[in-house]
């Protein structure tokens, strides 16, 4: 059973993420496909929830799960920033680093045919893969965010390819600790024993698809980080 303090502290804090949205606890309701009466039971802290039920308030709410555990104002987060769609800041959970538009197309198609529910940002080369990580240069808006839980991170990129951006993830104290999970083509690639030297985390052989993604989240700690859609099904709170 869930404790007493958590169960506030999370109904706080999704009462928090509604107001930042700007949504009603019907609006709410109707997103994550809940009763009312429900909604204000989880925001004064009187319900013990499933995990499908805090999955869809995240899903319905727009952030990732574990954000839900944790109160908006300890995340270091530009929510009220106006360069962001409706003064909104969206949480980065996969940082797909992939140059190849074909390889980048199968890997999102992939993802969503298996209602995988976690927020996709795609970078394209090396130097922006590191702004937008490091809150620099075009991602200077990004200095203070959250960082992403998964790099999936390319060898072959241009500007500066995937090992440099590697070696500097791993060599940066802010950075070091995100999971980075190396795209390559065969385990006999040399770079990717170079990249297995610098701290890799995992690795995956192209083209991505969720399967494989799954298949390497035990060594990355975050299975529980990854959220997919309810297939068919109405939850009972």
């Amino acid at each position: 059973m869930v404790e007493p303090n958590i169960k506030q502290r999370f109904g706080a804090n999704v009462k928090t993420w509604r107001l930042r949205r700007g949504i009603s606890q019907e609006r709410l309701a109707e997103r994550a496909k809940l009763h009312r009466t429900y909604i204000t039971d989880v925001e004064r802290g009187a319900r013990n929830l499933s995990l499908e039920s805090m999955e869809r308030l995240a899903i319905a709410l727009d952030i990732s799960l574990p954000a839900l555990f944790t109160s908006v104002h300890e995340l270091p987060m530009l929510l009220n920033d106006p360069r962001r769609p409706n003064g909104s800041a969206r949480l980065v959970d996969i940082l797909l680093v992939e140059d190849n538009l074909k390889d980048v197309d199968l890997t999102l198609r992939a993802f969503k045919k298996s209602g995988l529910n976690n927020q996709v940002h795609v970078i394209h080369d090396g130097d922006e893969a590191l702004e937008f990580l490091f809150g620099s240069g075009r991602h200077a808006s990004r200095k203070d965010e959250p960082l992403p839980l998964v790099v999936l991170l390319d060898l072959n990129l241009p500007k500066l390819g995937g090992i440099e951006v590697l070696r500097s993830i791993k060599a940066n104290e802010r950075t070091r600790m995100i999971s980075v999970v190396v795209l390559t083509v065969s385990e006999s690639d040399a770079d990717f024993h170079t990249s297995q030297s610098l701290g890799a985390d995992a690795y995956i052989v192209k083209p991505v698809n969720f399967q494989r993604f799954c298949s390497i989240t035990p060594q990355l700690a975050c299975q529980w980080a990854l959220l997919r859609q309810s297939q068919g099904s109405t939850p009972t709170p």
